[in-house]
């Protein structure tokens, strides 16, 4: 952010902390309605703290802030050649291909090159596959470094960012499945990658779909990935997770939680309502469960509430149940034989970082990397020792040349350093 945007924002989240509490209470208590009670409880305990947060400051200045974040930070504004595949179900994928233009080299015509010299190998493409709530924006970071480094593919999940809603789930009622979500990457690879190596990098869900196109496509993985990094994900054991609340929230969140979802996702435009009006509310759960330190770029977090808001609550409903049912440690052994990179924050909340350390324990060549300070969103709250880990491991497997200059781009806060 620049120093002019920096000190526009500061001045009016000075201003809002400076507006009556009274009339703050009483903003909240118009806005809040019996939709967004209910989408309350998704937050359990997590919820109590930042609400009192939130109502100490004038629902108009918090507008006013939010708007002054969104036009101070790019974040999401890169855009590359548009495409779409289409998955088995119909189910309409959208991706986008940042390609690297080909050096002839020196005294080589392109016409000499077409009649006497050898096709060129396919270059190495390297697929980025988002989380859960998330799209494709979320890269935004390692996109903008690796540009002009190496051809890249990012793609939306179905039924997030501009792909379109899954067919199985929207007219037969199909619950998703982490399986779809492998096949939907194999449409993907199918169209925009259909030959030369591969690089797989999935963050959170995306390293799960990744698992699960191992585990129905092993040939593939054995004959076109070169490599392969797993950010802040999980080969199993989700419901295991306590999402950083105490043993008694825990267990009333396991039990009420599927079918909370359930019923808001068949309510999906009163609980839209009640959402937007609880909007300030979820800012702050957001922050809680995607960053850990408290010097992100106030324009990053506002990035990540976007990406999550503009996620539909009948799309959270479909996709939840699926965590519970993932398990794909057997698949991990496709990956035995080529590099890869195993990073996760270590103060993340929803996939915890013990969950990459059982992924590195079943891959012993792989490299772990665990960043202190970090959540779950470590791609954007930590995007220099992300990009700066990515690019080592795109070296070692040969997709791009040792002297090549990948740009330790956006750095979000003053502390953060490659480990």
């Amino acid at each position: 952010m620049s120093e002019s945007s920096a000190e526009a924002v500061a001045d009016i989240v000075a201003s809002a902390a400076a507006a009556s509490a009274a009339e703050a209470a009483g903003s909240w208590r118009r806005a809040t309605g019996i939709a967004g009670a209910a989408i309350g409880v998704l937050a359990a305990g997590a919820a109590a703290g930042v609400a009192i947060e939130r109502m100490t400051v004038g629902r108009g200045m918090r507008r006013k802030a939010r708007l002054a974040l969104d036009s101070a930070g790019p974040y999401g504004a890169l855009r590359g050649t548009p495409g779409r595949a289409y998955a088995d179900d119909g189910t309409e994928l959208y991706y986008e291909v940042d390609d690297v233009e080909p050096d002839p080299g020196p005294n080589v015509s392109p016409r000499r090159r077409r009649l006497f010299g050898r096709k060129a190998p396919a270059p190495v493409t390297v697929v980025f596959s988002h989380g859960y709530c998330l799209n494709q924006d979320s890269w935004h970071f390692q996109r903008a470094a690796l540009r002009g480094v190496v051809r890249t593919v990012h793609w939306d999940q179905r039924s997030h960012g501009r792909s379109g809603r899954g067919v199985v789930q929207t007219q037969e009622g199909v619950a998703v499945a982490i399986e779809q979500l492998g096949r939907d990457l194999k449409a993907v690879l199918d169209a925009a990658v259909p030959n030369g190596p591969i690089v797989l990098v999935g963050h959170s869900m995306g390293g799960m779909t990744i698992m699960a196109l191992a585990d129905q496509f092993p040939e593939l993985i054995r004959d076109r990935v070169v490599a392969t990094a797993f950010v802040g994900t999980s080969s199993g054991r989700l419901g295991e997770v306590n999402f950083g609340l105490p043993l008694a929230g825990v267990n009333a969140v396991r039990r009420i939680l599927p079918g909370v979802l359930k019923a808001l996702g068949q309510q999906a435009e009163l609980v839209e309502k009640g959402r937007r009006a609880t909007a300030d509310l979820f800012a702050g759960i957001i922050k809680r469960y995607s960053f850990a330190t408290r010097d992100v770029d106030p324009a990053v977090e506002r990035f990540a509430e976007r990406m999550i808001e503009s996620t539909p609550i009948d799309v959270v409903a479909e996709f939840y149940p699926a965590f519970t049912d993932h398990d794909k440690t057997e698949a991990l052994g496709c990956f035995r034989d080529f590099p890869v990179l195993v990073l996760a924050g270590v103060r993340d909340l929803v996939t915890p970082s013990e969950h990459s350390e059982a992924i590195a324990d079943l891959l012993p060549e792989a490299e772990l990397v665990l960043v202190p300070d970090a959540g779950h969103l470590v791609m954007l709250e930590h995007p220099e020792v992300v990009t700066d880990r990515l690019a080592d491991l795109l070296t070692r497997a040969g997709a791009v040349p040792a002297g090549a200059t990948v740009s330790g781009y956006g750095s979000t806060s003053s502390t953060a350093q490659p480990r």
